[in-house]
């Protein structure tokens, strides 16, 4: 295979991967911390929207994204109201939030800007280039080193880097830190926690504005970054494969960020094989090439992750006792 097409393979698939592992480590908080999280989806699609439209009102990326983050922690905050403090069923919970997510912003798109629910298209200074980094032009005529650098590594928006620094990051603040050891025993073993005096309320809150915070950069990256503007439904059910990544990846970073880079790499080569003829089959029809990431999460999810434990006090409400 020619190295320009490898380049071109794995470079997308850093773009494709970058949303599923920002929505898999803020899924990573919230169950760590007790919560299972079903609303992933509706958490990146309303930061989706909220993103491009304040974009195209303002003018600014910058400004969009952080309207994306504020709208997706409010909605994380809303599901951890009904799922917390209220002690409803979690589950439940975060199919609301996906529902309420997927109707509210097409309505808003149509009322505001009548175009289907969809939102006029962004540029120049409303969205997000990519970035440079240093040193291409010295770096470039090497031969290997400078075109994996300049193509594969250079290039890409803040939002690629940003995922996977978030990694490293995650697994020091969960597994290096007293932050971190209190989230995870909440996740574990609430009643104890709570013995110590450490408020489990406040905790579990704490996980859902972080995943809010990285869900919310998740799905500006989709609006006004890899994208050019909001569509209905645009994340196409990216926040169900992230879940199902993070299931996969048994609930830690690294392993997470591979499984991520997994589908990633599926979405990539389905993009690529969509014009492609396979020889002895000739033609794939388009709609069987782009079901392979859902293939994959089906068959991963049933045959090959083994047995997968989450946290042991996930999706139960905790009652504090008098």
């Amino acid at each position: 295979m020619d190295m320009a097409i490898i380049l071109s393979t794995l470079d997308a698939t850093l773009r494709l991967s970058t949303p599923l592992l920002l929505a898999c480590l803020a899924g990573m908080y919230s169950e760590r911390a007790g919560l299972f999280d079903i609303g992933l989806e509706g958490k990146m699609l309303s930061a989706a929207f909220a993103a491009a439209a304040v974009a195209y009102l303002t003018g600014s990326a910058w400004i969009g994204l952080g309207a994306a983050v504020t709208v997706c922690i409010l909605t994380a905050l809303l599901q951890g109201l009904a799922a917390i403090t209220l002690r409803g069923n979690q589950l439940i919970a975060g199919v609301a939030i996906n529902m309420l997510a997927a109707g509210l912003t097409t309505f808003l798109g149509q009322q505001w800007f009548r175009q289907g629910g969809r939102t006029p298209a962004v540029s120049g200074d409303a969205r997000f280039s990519t970035i440079t980094l240093p040193f291409t032009e010295q770096i470039g005529p090497i031969p290997i080193i400078g075109p994996i650098y300049v193509e594969l590594i250079s290039g890409h928006y803040v939002f690629v880097y940003l995922a996977f620094l978030a990694v490293p990051v995650t697994a020091f603040v969960l597994f290096r830190t007293r932050f971190g050891l209190r989230l995870r025993a909440v996740g574990e073993n609430p009643k104890a926690v709570d013995t110590a005096g450490i408020s489990v309320t406040r905790l579990r809150y704490q996980a859902v504005i972080i995943t809010g915070l990285l869900c919310g950069l998740a799905g500006a990256n989709f609006s006004i970054a890899q994208g050019a503007s909001f569509g209905n439904n645009m994340t196409a059910g990216a926040g169900y494969i992230a879940l199902a990544a993070l299931i996969f990846a048994k609930w830690r970073p690294v392993p997470a960020m591979f499984t991520c880079l997994l589908f990633g790499f599926l979405n990539a080569m389905q993009i690529r094989l969509q014009s492609a003829r396979l020889p002895w089959i000739g033609e794939v029809p388009v709609q069987a090439i782009q079901a392979l990431p859902y293939v994959l999460t089906v068959i991963l999810l049933a045959g090959f992750i083994g047995k997968a434990v989450g946290p042991k006090a996930g999706g139960v409400p905790y009652v504090k006792e008098r």
